[in-house]
């Protein structure tokens, strides 16, 4: 396992966030229990639904990774008497860490109120880094003053994170910065022209169809489960708005 960045400043100020991970795999709780702890986080570890609910009752977890198929209660179902016992109180984040990578188990897991929905195979280093973004937006703590907004649609200038309807969407460096120009620019009508010399520093000349994968390759990952925000204007350009 390589080494990631640890904890923000601002989440070990006091105390070590608390975080349960929950999986019947020893190896996946042991794997992320070490990359958590190495970077600063207090680690609890269950195996089963039943134990998962005893120690966030008892010991008040920050966040839970929790994965949905365990042998007694699944993670959706653990999810939902969490939800029911928190009531209208504070809510603990929660981040799934499963095999089921359907969209209607992404849905369904996020309709249950989780904040994240990791799949396996996954990366440590990418878990530690949700667990971050998301004790962040729960917390208020540590970067993210700088902040770009429209609709349901956020980017953080700091930590170059992005969310759609608080859901986290992973970019590449090139598509970070070519929605952050349109978001920069929300309903404002960008030319090819425009986006190719500001995003890739040039006009491809006789080749703007690198544009077009971009645009397509943006859509996929921030209209994918919400209204069109990228609208394409024909014969012009583009631009980030809601569809009229």
């Amino acid at each position: 396992m390589s080494a990631v960045p640890s904890v923000a400043g601002a989440m070990a100020a006091e105390r070590k966030p608390r975080v349960l991970v929950v999986d019947d795999e020893e190896h996946i709780t042991e794997l992320v229990s070490m990359g958590l702890g190495y970077n600063g986080f207090d680690v609890e570890r269950a195996a089963t639904g039943r134990d998962a609910l005893a120690a966030a009752e008892q010991r008040r977890p920050d966040l839970i990774v929790l994965d949905v198929m365990l042998p007694d209660l699944d993670g959706f179902e653990v999810t939902r008497r969490l939800r029911q016992r928190e009531g209208a109180g504070t809510r603990v984040p929660i981040i799934f860490l499963t095999a089921k990578d359907t969209t209607a188990d992404k849905i369904q897991g996020l309709r249950l109120g989780s904040d994240d929905y990791v799949t396996k195979p996954f990366s440590i280093e990418e878990l530690i880094e949700r667990v971050k973004a998301v004790l962040r937006r729960a917390t208020g703590a540590g970067p993210g003053e700088h902040k770009l907004s429209y609709a349901d649609l956020e980017l953080d200038e700091d930590t170059r994170e992005v969310w759609r309807d608080r859901r986290a969407i992973d970019l590449t460096p090139t598509e970070y910065k070519l929605l952050h120009y349109l978001l920069a620019n929300a309903r404002r009508v960008l030319t090819r022209d425009q986006i190719l010399e500001h995003v890739w520093d040039y006009t491809f000349a006789g080749n703007a169809s690198v544009l077009e994968t971009y645009i397509s390759y943006l859509r996929h990952k921030v209209d994918a489960e919400g209204p069109p925000l990228i609208q394409t204007v024909r014969g012009v350009g583009y631009t980030l708005r809601e569809a009229r």
